[in-house]
């Protein structure tokens, strides 16, 4: 069982004793990927100024410090969403956190939608560029508009899987058949709600950072039926352990690059 605190001050002297340079912001339906952690301390965001208790179901709202393979990591389990009601500097909120508390590296996961003909219902990609779509006139920003600066590509090369460009909308509603048309003609493999914003503020602060798409179901107007949430997260716990073995391979070949971490 985890030991949980309420004080980030706490918090803070468990990091100095174990130093973790990694810090992961775990999707939809993917916060049980924390518990691959061992030794684990677990505050709840609503402990941490700044944050609050996510109101989506499939997002626990807590940050976990604990060892990954013997690497120390802090897990974000869960996230907040700008459809929430919460500003951007909210939203990336934990990626300061996890910059205060000294890890230099980033790794988000997200459950999106599949654009991209070969992207199926249960696959993963990794994000080697995105489109931030959440800004004003974001189509006027350049055509296609595709930003990939942010993403390491050393750590892309860590993650040995296809990658593709993921596109960040608002929501809370799903893109319609229409948009994702649009999405596509500006080079989108896959759409979600997340990750584009949390990349940015997190390569504006220096950190390294990686991401990883887990398609949980093609999106509208690419086949099937009707998109739920639930379907996303119940699409998001059957790929749990397809994405353990990448993001346990990630981070044990950060590990053995970085000289900073033991594994």
């Amino acid at each position: 069982m985890p030991r949980r605190i309420t004080e980030f001050a706490v918090l803070q002297a468990l990091v100095r004793e174990r130093s973790p340079r990694i810090a992961m912001i775990l999707g939809s339906g993917l916060g049980d990927l924390a518990d691959r952690l061992d030794e684990v301390v677990e505050l709840p965001f609503g402990s941490i100024a700044g944050l609050m208790s996510p109101s989506v179901p499939g997002h626990r709202g807590v940050l976990l410090l604990g060892n990954w393979a013997g690497v120390p990591v802090l897990a974000f389990a869960g996230r907040l969403h700008f459809y929430e009601g919460h500003p951007w500097r909210t939203v990336v909120h934990p990626v300061h956190v996890a910059h205060h508390l000294e890890a230099s590296v980033l790794i988000t996961t997200n459950a999106a939608g599949g654009i991209r003909d070969d992207l199926e219902p249960g696959d993963l990609m990794a994000i080697r560029a995105h489109l931030d779509c959440t800004r004003e006139r974001w189509w006027r920003e350049g055509a296609p508009g595709v930003v990939s600066t942010f993403h390491s590509p050393r750590l892309l090369e860590m993650v040995q899987l296809p990658t593709g460009v993921y596109a960040q909308l608002t929501g809370p509603s799903y893109e319609t058949p229409a948009e994702i048309r649009a999405l596509r003609a500006c080079g989108a493999d896959a759409v979600g709600m997340s990750t584009a914003r949390e990349i940015q503020a997190g390569f504006g602060l220096g950190m390294e950072c990686a991401a990883i798409s887990c398609i949980t179901n093609k999106a509208a107007g690419m086949g099937g039926g009707p998109i739920s949430h639930q379907d996303v997260i119940d699409a998001g716990r059957h790929l749990r352990s397809k994405l353990l073995v990448h993001l346990d391979s990630l981070i044990r070949a950060i590990a053995r690059d970085d000289g900073s971490i033991r594994p």
